[in-house]
């Protein structure tokens, strides 16, 4: 019996084991990542930061007040929701905390009874709420671990379209920021109407002004480059949702690993245990079985001796009498 419960630990430890192994292949894989993440973040700020001065100068040059992706609308009727999550799972609750922050998003949309939009980036976002009944107006995946900015230009180019044409009245961006490699938020931010914060900042200031001649009018190199900005704005947001997964799956698979060294401890001390146990029956069956055969051995000669004694002694003995 203890001989088959040792084989069983042994089989469950060997299984742990593997399993250990994986989860500190991922945990490594991860770590590695994280550090190319960061990097693709960093040389991206540039050309975000760029194409806002552009603007900025666009606006100080009169530019920006008919252009479309900045215009709130009088009424919104419909509010987009885009949910930036993960291809894959094991990865802490990265996944869940974003997409709660989506689904509250859309359900207050509900409740104030407005129509929502929903636009999915991820499998994991297109498997949650499918599975919920949600409509998905469009379904993005298979980039979540390295977003490249083509990926990007596409979702930007369905939202833009969506809320130009007036389908969208409003669009929310739902992702997770990388604070620190120890910190990442879900939040959800508004992304179109585009925030006219950096150009209203623009036309505030006495400070010298760059004086530029525009060709064609300012208005039309906006509007040409608001889209573009559409799309460093999602690529920006795609690139930290990256670095975030790919930290908070190091994390997970780090914990995973602990978990399993702490298992396998334990699962050793209860196998130990069971040898012992096994030894100390095995040894108990073999004296008692030595203790069994002396005595089968014994026994016959014992009564042998005192027959041959008694037989031997008693007859003198009446003779003695008798004389």
């Amino acid at each position: 019996m203890a001989g088959g419960k040792e084989r069983v630990l042994k089989r469950r430890i060997k299984s742990v084991q593997s399993t250990k192994k994986i989860t500190k292949a991922m945990e490594l894989i991860a770590a590695s990542r994280i550090v190319k993440a960061q990097q693709r973040v960093a040389a991206a700020r540039p050309y975000t930061e760029q194409i806002t001065e552009v603007i900025r100068n666009l606006a100080a040059a009169g530019a920006g007040s008919s252009s479309p992706l900045l215009q709130p609308r009088e009424q919104v009727r419909k509010v987009a929701v885009v949910v930036v999550t993960g291809d894959r799972g094991l990865a802490g609750a990265y996944n869940s905390n974003v997409i709660r922050a989506a689904e509250r998003s859309i359900v207050a949309t509900r409740d104030a009874g407005k129509e929502y939009g929903l636009v999915t980036v991820g499998r994991k976002a297109a498997g949650y709420f499918r599975f919920r009944g949600f409509k998905i107006d469009a379904s993005f995946s298979g980039f979540s671990d390295q977003p490249s900015y083509e990926d990007a230009r596409q979702i930007a180019a369905f939202v833009t379209e969506q809320f130009e044409s007036g389908e969208y009245d409003q669009v929310e961006l739902a992702f997770t920021q990388f604070l620190s490699m120890g910190t990442q938020r879900a939040v959800v931010r508004r992304f179109m109407p585009l925030d006219a914060e950096a150009i209203t900042d623009a036309t505030k200031g006495d400070g010298p002004k760059a004086d530029y001649e525009f060709e064609p009018s300012p208005n039309e190199i906006l509007n040409r480059l608001l889209p573009r900005y559409a799309e460093a704005r999602l690529f920006a947001a795609l690139l930290e949702a990256a670095a975030s997964e790919h930290a908070a799956r190091q994390r997970a698979m780090k914990s995973a690993t602990d978990n399993a060294e702490e298992l396998i401890t334990k699962l050793t001390r209860v196998m130990n245990r069971a040898r012992q146990d096994s030894i100390t029956t095995e040894i108990m069956e073999i004296v008692g079985g030595a203790e069994a055969l002396a005595q089968d051995q014994s026994g016959p000669g014992e009564l042998m001796i005192d027959h041959t004694f008694w037989s031997h002694i008693t007859p003198h003995k009446f003779d003695h009498h008798a004389h």
